[in-house]
């Protein structure tokens, strides 16, 4: 890899391909200036993404909202699969702000990849979602050392609550639509 094309890929992953971003930052005139093909960028996309699905974690969610962001520049439905097979065999250990956090993620990724999978697929990715959701409900309150309800605007187990039931009206809307 030339140092031009390493420049191109390191500013391109930075942003997660968001051309946007890169134009208030700054540099979108530079990483234009490489004229790299969409081929190439999407590559570089997949191996992100799955470097991140490789990382799953039921301890964070870092991996997971970045490939919710890799997700509104690059659709494959691999995706969704890793996502909601890693969720259904993992995430119910979890504490119950990683169960919401990992099932609005995956709803996000879902709605992302909407267009290019399959209603199987979305059947699968949304009957997990709603499953942690419905657990994140039913269960008592656990919140790991660490995490903390007020980083993400919830003050109780019934704001908690709240958020799980509008997952889960989310759900209806992807399923409807």
């Amino acid at each position: 890899m030339t140092e031009q094309t390493q420049r191109a890929k390191e500013l391109y992953i930075q942003f997660l391909g968001h051309f946007l971003n890169m134009h208030k930052a700054g540099v979108l005139k530079e990483y234009k200036s490489f004229e790299i093909p969409r081929e190439v960028e999407l590559e570089w996309l997949q191996e992100w993404a799955t470097e991140h699905v490789k990382q799953l974690s039921i301890r964070d969610w870092d991996a997971i909202t970045i490939l919710e962001s890799i997700s509104r520049n690059y659709q494959d439905s691999w995706i969704v699969e890793k996502v909601a097979s890693f969720a259904s065999r993992n995430i119910m250990s979890a504490d119950s702000l990683v169960r919401l956090i990992y099932a609005e993620k995956m709803l996000e990724i879902i709605r992302s990849h909407n267009q290019v999978i399959t209603k199987e697929l979305l059947f699968q990715g949304c009957k997990v979602a709603v499953q942690i959701l419905e657990d994140v409900i039913s269960q008592p309150l656990v919140i790991d050392p660490g995490h903390e309800l007020k980083e993400h605007n919830l003050k109780d187990k019934r704001a908690l609550n709240s958020r799980a039931q509008q997952g889960i009206e989310e759900v209806k809307v992807l399923i409807n639509s």
